[in-house]
């Protein structure tokens, strides 16, 4: 064994220490971060809309980090990783294909986010003998009910932040209520904890790029995700206004022996408003 045989004192298991790594492979290099014990099936982490290496709640990735190792990286054209973002989900899960073989890997665990939990399903869609294991969050299936109304929801919302000089995603991910306002507020300071080598922000272009990805996607023919037989995770918020809480549910229904959870009074960011819940959750469900 390797660097799983190293003492605990040796293994960072903080996002915020998380050393910055880059990898090449056909042409484009892709920045990512890893953490926890180095040995067996890493869990890599597919990152939501407009998000770079910086947008991972440390609540979520650090609980799982104590005893799995951890990978999450910036697909191409997004944060510190080169080249264009592409303009289908489709081709974003092939990029990330290519991401984990550079890094040697034949077998993963999956722990995706929003539009992250799109390019999961085309990932495991395609190559099923990749993916072990499956969390989906906040996502939606391919050409599910309105699902090409994410651009239009996110733009109002990022108005109506910059009108309030607040984070966009406080109102993209939380309800505006006395549960929601402090918990988004206490979300984005999360997000602050790494201080040092951050990543690059996305690109307004790149975004744009994905927000075309993602109407394609929920306007296109659903996949036939009865072929996904990988134990799977589904977690949202019962009122998620970016990719439809029903979505939630209708990926239960259509991956069999799928497992679905819905936190109450919560949005897209349920899984962050609920961390202390939900980490304990998924860390079982992976450690199965």
């Amino acid at each position: 064994m390797s660097s799983t045989d190293t003492p605990n004192e040796a293994v960072i298991t903080s996002y915020a220490k998380a050393p910055a790594r880059t990898v090449s492979a056909d042409g484009v290099t892709y920045a990512y971060r890893e953490l926890g014990p180095k040995g067996g099936i890493p869990v890599v982490f597919f990152v939501h809309l407009a998000a770079t290496l910086d947008n991972w709640d440390p609540r979520i990735i650090d609980p799982i980090a104590k005893g799995r190792h951890v990978i999450a990286f910036d697909n191409r054209g997004v944060g510190a990783s080169t080249g264009q973002v592409p303009d289908s989900v489709e081709a974003m899960a092939e990029d990330a294909y290519t991401f984990i073989k550079a890094l040697g890997y034949d077998k993963i665990d999956v722990f995706s986010f929003s539009l992250g939990g799109m390019v999961a399903q085309a990932l495991v869609v395609k190559h099923p003998e990749l993916v072990r294991k499956l969390v989906l969050t906040g996502t939606g299936p391919k050409g599910g009910k309105d699902m090409d109304k994410v651009a239009r929801v996110t733009y109002w919302d990022i108005l109506r932040a910059t009108l309030t000089r607040s984070d966009p995603k406080e109102f993209l991910f939380f309800n505006r209520n006395a549960t929601g306002k402090p918990a988004a507020r206490a979300f984005v300071n999360r997000l602050k904890e790494r201080t040092v080598d951050r990543d690059a922000d996305i690109k307004t272009k790149a975004f744009q790029t994905q927000l075309k990805a993602i109407k394609k996607w929920g306007r296109s023919a659903p996949d036939d995700l009865s072929s996904i037989t990988q134990p799977t995770l589904i977690a949202n918020g019962d009122n998620d206004r970016m990719v439809p809480s029903v979505l939630s549910e209708d990926l239960h229904r259509r991956i069999k022996g799928s497992e679905l959870i819905i936190y109450p009074d919560s949005g897209h960011g349920g899984i962050f408003q609920y961390h202390q819940e939900f980490a304990p959750v998924a860390v079982e469900f992976l450690a199965r």
